[in-house]
C-alpha cells in the first residue's frame, strides 16, 4: 500500500509540480495518458489520494472536451456554417442530381441553387440543439470511459459521442430541421424544382427525402469537425486555459 501511493504521489509531483521532467514534445493528452496509466486498474487500494488523482485528471479531461464541442456548435450554428463551408456544405440528395442536370439545360439551375442553400440554412438553425446533448454525453462519462478514450487512437472521443449522442441527436435535429425547411421556403423551393422538372418531356419521377438528408448531413458536418477539436486539444496545450487544466495537465 505504501509503495503504491508513494508511487501515484510521484507521478502527480512529476506531472504537475516538475513539468521539465517531462519530454517536452509530449502533448498535455500524453501527459494525461501517462498519469492514468500509472494509476492502472487499482480497485482493490484506492484511497482519498487515488480517488483525488482519478476525480481530478477526469474532470479536467471533460472541460477539454466540452470547450472542444461548444467550438463546433459555435461555428456551425451560424449563417453560412455549412452552406460556405466545402468541407461540409450539405449538396442536393443524389436524387435530386437528375433533376439539377435537366433544369441547367434549360436555365432554370437558379431554382436548385436555391433550394442547396435552403438545405443548409437548416442544418445551421439545427446546430445548436447538439450543445445540451454534447453537456450530456459528457458528464456520463466515467473514469473507465475517459482511460479507454486516452488510450484509444486520435477519433475515440468524437467515435464515443457517436455512438452516445446519434440517437438523441437526430431526434432532437428532426423537428428543428422539418420547421426550418418550411420557414426559409425549402419546401417551395422543392416543390417549385420538381413542378419545373416535371413540365419537361419524357423524364423518369423524382422524389427525395429533404429532412432525413439534412439531419444526416448535419450530423456528419458535426462530427467532421469534432474530430478536428478533438486532435487539436490532444496536441495543443495553449487551447486549454482553465483552471483545473493547468493544474493537472502541467499547461502553461
Amino acid at each position: 500500500m505504501k509503495n503504491t501511493l508513494t508511487n501515484i504521489g510521484l507521478g502527480l509531483v512529476i506531472l504537475v509540480g516538475l513539468p521539465s521532467l517531462v519530454n517536452a514534445e509530449s502533448s498535455w493528452w500524453d501527459k494525461g495518458a501517462d498519469l492514468l496509466k500509472s494509476l492502472g486498474d487499482k480497485s482493490e487500494t484506492v484511497t482519498a489520494t487515488t480517488t483525488l488523482g482519478n476525480a481530478d485528471i477526469t474532470e479536467a479531461f471533460k472541460q477539454a472536451l466540452r470547450m472542444g464541442a461548444n467550438n463546433v456548435v459555435n461555428q456551425l450554428g451560424v449563417a453560412d456554417g455549412f452552406n460556405a463551408d466545402p468541407a461540409i456544405h450539405i449538396p442536393l440528395p443524389q436524387e435530386l442530381m437528375t433533376i439539377k442536370k435537366m433544369l441547367s439545360k434549360v436555365g432554370m439551375s437558379q431554382l436548385v441553387d436555391d433550394l442547396e442553400l435552403k438545405l443548409n440554412r437548416a442544418a445551421e438553425a439545427a446546430a445548436p440543439k447538439a450543445k445540451a446533448l454534447f453537456v450530456q454525453a459528457i458528464t456520463d462519462m466515467s473514469f473507465a470511459d475517459v482511460k479507454t478514450i486516452y488510450e484509444g487512437p486520435e477519433n475515440s472521443a468524437t467515435e464515443y459521442f457517436k455512438r452516445s449522442m446519434s440517437p438523441s441527436l437526430k431526434k432532437e435535429m428532426q423537428p428543428v430541421i422539418e420547421n426550418t425547411l418550411s420557414q426559409v421556403g425549402a419546401i417551395q423551393a422543392y416543390n417549385n424544382v420538381i413542378s419545373q422538372y416535371k413540365a419537361l418531356p419524357f423524364v423518369p419521377d423524382v422524389q427525395a427525402d429533404l429532412t432525413n438528408h439534412v439531419v444526416l448531413a448535419g450530423m456528419e458536418g458535426i462530427f467532421h469537425y469534432l474530430a478536428k477539436e478533438e486532435a487539436s486539444i490532444r496536441q495543443d496545450p495553449a487551447k486549454q486555459t482553465t483552471a483545473l487544466l493547468k493544474k493537472v495537465f502541467g499547461v502553461k
